[in-house]
């Protein structure tokens, strides 16, 4: 693949720097877009201009990224018809009536294991558990940091854990590519190893356990406690008022189911959708597509159900949908140039080049570790965890059968540094879901969560060294 050497990086680490730096997401990764094709195109502004614009719109040739872009939107409205429908009220309700919310500790618990069970798709589990955690944490007076620290580093790290998901079935599917006889076998054998996504999660329990705070997330719960506010003076949560404070209907009562039904509808249907798409196989599945019929079907099931219990007329159902999906535009936005700040790195071969410059320097019983850590950049640089897999894969499989390393460990680094990077970058869709699910500033979720991630991928490294010396 073609490759502009040092240059390719610039773009990311532009947009990556400017992010933090402005705290303005939408403009540095549109000005991080424009930088990669003002590169490609000659150093020429204008012809650079246009290439963004044709980047942009090039967006929805892939019917993936097109689903995704539809699923970020949809969702809003499920979080609606659930806060409309007195659904979501009454959960809370009945979650504190009976006891399960005593103390901070136990609402973080909530959150964590609302994540963790919800193993089908990253972003569902986000959303979900954010919508029914958010209320809560806001009367336990946690930080909206937190929240999404915890949903952010519950997400991704237990997906790459569990086969029978659509990350599993991206993974395995990439295996299969290689030529991996039994690449569901190779999949399951690197579950044990991957120590960053199994650090990850332990991390967080600790930091529920322990209630230990550090950096600026100990400074967000300060914040909080001492000055009563659960978001700092400026900042700027990425959802709509709308979706994030809609009151339930006057009147309407407050039944838990109106919430559970369409949310168990897209966690049933997400495996279903799977195994037809996959043509009796859940690993072969289109998981965009999987994703986007389970949202489809909880709104169909929740507009009927509102409908037939006399909640909501036609007209309100067709207003609070659109009330939903019009709050989470602005996430659908981000969704689009994140994909194509990728594929402008795509084009300038970012990839590639950060693989290329660090293979030559390996040392057999460390490729673990620099795997990991070169999977991380990657990751943390294009902001796509998939997209690190599809690049780093098709060179660590290779590395497998030549020099003979352990399988499980070596794909496990590969997948552990993918997400840790996905899932800290200002840039990736992980992110950014994080930061909408629990109505927190984009910049301050980053801030608060590198920290924690970094001590788990400390420890990944030194276990990565430790058994690329053992097995």
């Amino acid at each position: 693949m073609d490759t502009y050497g040092w240059l390719s990086i610039l773009p990311p680490l532009f947009a990556i720097f400017l992010a933090i730096k402005t705290k303005h997401v939408y403009i540095s990764l549109a000005l991080g877009i424009w930088l990669g094709w003002f590169i490609i195109c000659g150093w020429n502004p204008l012809s650079g201009l246009i290439h963004t614009l044709n980047a942009l719109l090039a967006v929805f040739k892939d019917e993936d990224n097109t689903r995704v872009i539809l699923f970020s939107a949809l969702i809003g409205a499920v979080i609606t018809f659930t806060q409309y429908s007195g659904g979501m009220k009454g959960f809370v309700n009945w979650v504190a009536q009976k006891g399960f919310i005593r103390s901070q500790k136990s609402a973080e618990l909530l959150a964590w294991f609302l994540g963790f069970i919800i193993f089908i798709e990253s972003s569902i589990c986000v959303l979900v558990s954010g919508a029914v955690s958010r209320p809560i944490f806001d009367r336990m007076k946690i930080s909206r940091e937190k929240l999404s620290y915890i949903l952010d580093s519950t997400s991704a790290p237990k997906c790459i854990l569990l086969p029978l998901n659509a990350w599993g079935a991206f993974v395995i599917g990439l295996l299969a590519s290689q030529g991996i006889n039994n690449p569901v076998r190779m999949f399951i054998s690197s579950i044990p190893l991957n120590f960053y996504a199994i650090f990850a999660l332990l991390l967080v329990l600790t930091v529920i356990f322990t209630g230990k705070d550090i950096g600026p997330m100990k400074d967000a719960e300060r914040r909080v406690r001492i000055e009563n506010k659960i978001l700092r003076d400026g900042a700027e949560p990425l959802i709509s008022d709308e979706v994030v404070m809609m009151e339930e209907k006057p009147g309407v009562p407050l039944r838990p189911w109106n919430m559970i039904l369409p949310v168990a509808t897209m966690v049933i249907m997400m495996p279903v959708v799977l195994f037809i798409t996959g043509k009796g196989n859940i690993m072969e599945g289109s998981g965009s597509l999987s994703v986007l019929w389970a949202v489809v079907s909880a709104l169909m099931v929740g507009a009927v159900s509102y409908r037939l219990q006399g909640i909501m007329k036609t007209k309100e159902i067709t207003d609070i949908f659109m009330k939903g999906v019009g709050g989470l535009v602005p996430l659908a936005c981000l969704m689009i140039l994140a994909f194509a700040i990728g594929n402008t790195c795509e084009a300038l071969g970012t990839g590639p080049f950060v693989a290329q410059a660090a293979k030559s320097t390996m040392n057999p019983h460390l490729i673990p570790a620099i795997l990991f850590c070169l999977s991380c950049i990657i990751a943390f640089s294009t902001g796509t965890s998939w997209g690190t897999f599809a690049i780093m894969i098709p060179i660590a499989v290779p590395m497998i059968q030549i020099i003979g390393l352990h399988p499980g460990l070596v794909i496990a680094a590969v997948l552990g540094g993918g997400v840790f990077g996905d899932h800290c970058s200002p840039i990736s869709d992980t992110t950014i879901i994080s930061s909408m699910a629990a109505a927190t500033d984009h910049i301050d979720h980053v801030r608060t969560q590198l920290p924690y991630a970094l001590i788990a991928a400390g420890m990944a490294i030194l276990f990565f060294i430790l058994f690329g010396f053992l097995l």
